[in-house]
């Protein structure tokens, strides 16, 4: 969870979550831009790096929410101050599940919010993935 400041331009900085996709790919868990900050599509990854709540949509969520929650503390803001989410789900059927605990997350702050369905992740045990943007209020 290191957060590494561009030299070139002192207002952006890249916030990392320590997965190994991280430089395999060359992306960072967040970046913030300013007052602005992006945080990449997240994966249900537990602790560990095996995948979290096998199978259940509602707990993968709520893993990938708990991973955005850190890199958006890492990054200097709180999730009050999310703006968007985009909620990924291999099967769109499921949504309600996804949906629940976004809500138990973001029922008072109430981002605008996407629910798409894709056709896979890198990894198919994963169900779905989770993008936020925030601007520092």
């Amino acid at each position: 969870q290191a957060v590494k400041q561009d030299k070139a331009n002192t207002m952006r900085s890249q916030v990392s979550s320590g997965s190994p996709l991280e430089p395999q790919i060359g992306f960072s868990r967040a970046v913030r831009a300013g007052n602005f900050v992006a945080i990449a599509g997240t994966a249900p990854l537990a602790a560990d790096g095996s995948v979290a709540a096998r199978g259940d949509v509602y707990g993968q969520t709520k893993r990938c929410l708990e991973i955005i929650n850190q890199a958006v503390a890492d990054a200097g803001l709180h999730m009050k101050d999310v703006i968007r989410t985009r909620v990924m789900l291999t099967d769109i059927s499921r949504w309600k599940e996804a949906a629940r605990a976004h809500g138990e997350t973001f029922a008072h702050i109430r981002p605008a919010c996407t629910f798409v369905e894709v056709q896979g992740f890198i990894d198919p045990q994963w169900l779905v993935e989770v993008e936020a943007d925030c601007i520092a209020s």
